[in-house]
């Protein structure tokens, strides 16, 4: 039965796309298996290349990829059109990178023997990806991948398989065929292609629980694993922060892309001394935004991919009411609206232990809580079960490096928040998951290790 893609914002259907299975399954996964042995012998530089020229097709079909990304998932058309663009930033820097990142460690020499330690590919990279950013979380696995020389069977999620299909378009009919494919699996199908054999990785972002599922499927394997699950990620206004410039990037860091983001901010503590104006000036920002057609250009904040979505942020919201929270602007779904339009919501005096400080929120909400000092905002921040950012508003860069030291996040900014700098390892702590994307570690995480010791002299 083919799957139905259905706009968020009308309700109108997008396309229908038919499952990969049986003999049309086993076609790709041989594919990709057929094109590894071919690929991995391509020295690096002629991959760059080719890489090089599959961004090219990518870039070339922009303006519909960003179109899909909008209908399918309802980012708005602005947004969509910055992720194709900072999809080919991130693809360029580890270009940049790559063949220094790939080169293999010489050790120094012994008397009679040679010594080296190669990155070598794993084979076909199976990248389990997620609806909220389609482009940017493929892009962070597919190029690398690629460039360490491994193909990847790319399984979009059922939300965004257009996305999927762009990749493949791109980067499946090259001068090597079948470098990526994009697969449209169920549940119970992913699970049986990780259980193929002729699969040696699997990157997966999404949920904790998915992530769990495809852990223990892989573990049957012994097979490694990336993850990038949930988030819950704080941002501090300390004492002596520049509130104005706060409130503009956390609200900015809590409603972007409607607030589907891992790296979100999720939960806000202001120190007391800050918290009116915070709030103040927090609420005029929010109800500024324009909810609306994702496709207007207007159009600030989109909806919510799904009813179920809509329905679980509203659930955090009355959940933080009935534990004595303050609801100061949103909080429940555009009335009448036939999508799923939920607006910018701002709660104060938020308990730490309500579900919208604790468990992930994919919605525009900013939660706030009122701290007395640092302590008390180190002891809220820690309260989690995630670790993925953390972000820390202040002009004291000891400060700063203190709540780095003592906050157990994979990322902890100093005035700044939701951003992945592609220098940098992308990667999280506790339920946040394990491995890293991006940066000369993304590559080692793709490869393995192969270590030469040869005796020259006998």
């Amino acid at each position: 039965m083919p799957l139905e893609i259905i706009n968020p914002y009308d309700q109108s259907l997008v396309c229908r796309v038919q499952n990969d299975e049986g003999e049309r399954l086993e076609k790709k996964i041989a594919g990709a298996h057929a094109a590894f042995q071919h690929w991995r012998q391509i020295p690096i530089g002629e991959r760059i290349v080719q890489v090089q020229a599959g961004l090219k097709r990518f870039q070339q079909n922009s303006a519909v990829i960003a179109r899909d990304v909008t209908r399918q998932m309802g980012k708005p058309i602005v947004q969509a059109q910055r992720e194709v663009d900072t999809a080919f930033e991130r693809a360029e820097y580890m270009i940049s990178i790559a063949e220094e990142s790939l080169t293999p460690d010489i050790l120094p020499e012994l008397d009679g023997f040679e010594r080296r330690i190669e990155h070598v590919p794993h084979g076909v990279v199976l990248n389990v990806a997620a609806w909220n950013y389609p482009l940017l979380i493929p892009i962070n696995v597919v190029v690398p991948a690629l460039l360490a020389g491994n193909t990847v069977l790319l399984k979009h999620s059922a939300k965004t398989p257009l996305s999927g299909q762009a990749f493949a378009e791109a980067f499946g009919d090259l001068e090597v065929t079948g470098l990526v494919t994009s697969l449209v699996l169920s549940h119970e199908t992913t699970a049986a292609v990780i259980a193929d054999p002729r699969v040696s990785h699997v990157s997966f972002t999404g949920s904790v629980t998915g992530g769990s599922a495809v852990y223990q499927q892989a573990a049957k394997r012994f097979i490694d694993v990336g993850l990038e699950l949930g988030g819950k990620d704080p941002a501090y206004v300390a004492e002596d922060a520049d509130v104005k410039f706060a409130v503009a990037n956390t609200v900015d860091g809590a409603c972007y892309n409607a607030g589907q983001s891992c790296c979100a901010v999720e939960r806000v503590y202001v120190h007391r001394h800050h918290l009116e104006e915070y709030l103040d000036r927090a609420q005029q920002v929010i109800e500024a935004y324009r909810t609306g057609d994702p496709l207007d250009k207007a159009t600030t904040l989109g909806p919510l991919v799904s009813r179920m979505a809509l329905e679980e942020v509203e659930r955090q919201v009355s959940d933080a009411i009935d534990r004595g929270a303050h609801l100061l602007t949103g909080g429940r779904r555009v009335p009448g609206h036939r999508g799923n339009v939920f607006p910018g919501t701002l709660i104060s005096n938020v308990p730490n232990e309500a579900s919208v400080m604790q468990d992930e929120s994919f919605g525009p909400i900013v939660p706030v809580r009122g701290v007395e000092n640092d302590e008390e905002a180190l002891r809220c921040m820690r309260e989690t079960r995630f670790g993925l950012t953390a972000s820390v508003w202040t002009t004291d860069r000891n400060r700063a490096e203190r709540f780095g030291r003592l906050l157990e996040s994979g990322t902890i900014f100093q005035n700044r928040c939701d951003y992945v700098d592609p220098a940098l390892p992308w990667t999280g702590y506790g339920d946040s998951g394990k491995g890293s994307t991006m940066s000369r570690y993304g590559f080692y995480h793709l490869t393995r290790r192969k270590s030469i010791h040869f005796k020259t002299k006998i």
